[in-house]
């Protein structure tokens, strides 16, 4: 059998959508993982690269941190956590906040500092406080990269929320763990592409929030 054939018994087995284990309870388990900790990562990354950017300060401690946080391996970090802390929730979300805060906030910084400085100038001219300054002016011209920013950290967790599984959670990983100890193929190939089609559709509305959120003329501007 090929990946196409294991793909079409998986999804063509009833049983597979009924039950604890069917796919609507685990694609819905799956998506509240990524849900929760998107915005906690939203939560940290947002406020911090908004500042950072308007001020023009800890650009440098944000790329070391930013670079120190990608290279930590989820997979370990959730093994360390679960060891010292224990199984739950918790010790599923921590590695996958710490995968998606770097690119919310360097993106967010970067998005910020990038604002053409004339309008800027303008409104501080005009004697606009700061926080407007960075709500109205920097924030809607920056909102397309942040947005990119923000959709690359949900890709990342959509993918590797897989590993709840491995501390006895749900989510599509539970397909992936089951097949491979089992030896079940189709399972490893359902789960696989249940991961792959959550993300094609968190691309796809995050492109739908980019054309509803993003000004006209911030998207037509070159």
């Amino acid at each position: 059998m090929n990946v196409l054939d294991f793909a079409n018994a998986f999804f063509s087995d009833s049983a597979h959508w009924h039950g604890y284990d069917g796919i609507p309870q685990r694609l819905w388990e799956h998506v509240q993982y990524c849900l929760l900790a998107l915005a906690v990562a939203a939560a940290i990354g947002l406020p911090v690269g908004l500042v950072t950017g308007h001020t023009g300060r800890g650009g440098n401690a944000l790329a070391f941190v930013a670079t120190a946080a990608r290279a930590l391996p989820s997979f370990g970090l959730l093994v360390l956590i679960v060891v010292t802390w224990g199984f739950g929730l918790v010790p599923v979300l921590i590695p996958l906040v710490v995968l998606a805060v770097p690119p919310i906030l360097v993106t967010t910084y970067e998005a910020v500092r990038s604002v053409d400085p004339a309008p800027v100038d303008a409104a501080r001219g005009m004697g606009m406080r700061e926080s407007g300054i960075l709500l109205r002016v920097e924030l809607p011209v920056a909102l397309p990269l942040i947005l990119s920013g923000m959709r690359s950290a949900a890709i990342q967790i959509v993918s590797t929320a897989t590993i709840a599984a491995y501390v006895s959670l749900g989510g599509l990983g539970r397909y992936i763990v089951d097949g491979l100890y089992q030896r079940d193929y189709e399972k490893v190939v359902g789960g696989a592409t249940l991961v792959a089609v959550l993300a094609l559709v968190t691309l796809g509305l995050f492109w739908a929030a980019g054309r509803t959120a993003v000004s006209p003329g911030v998207r037509r501007k070159p």
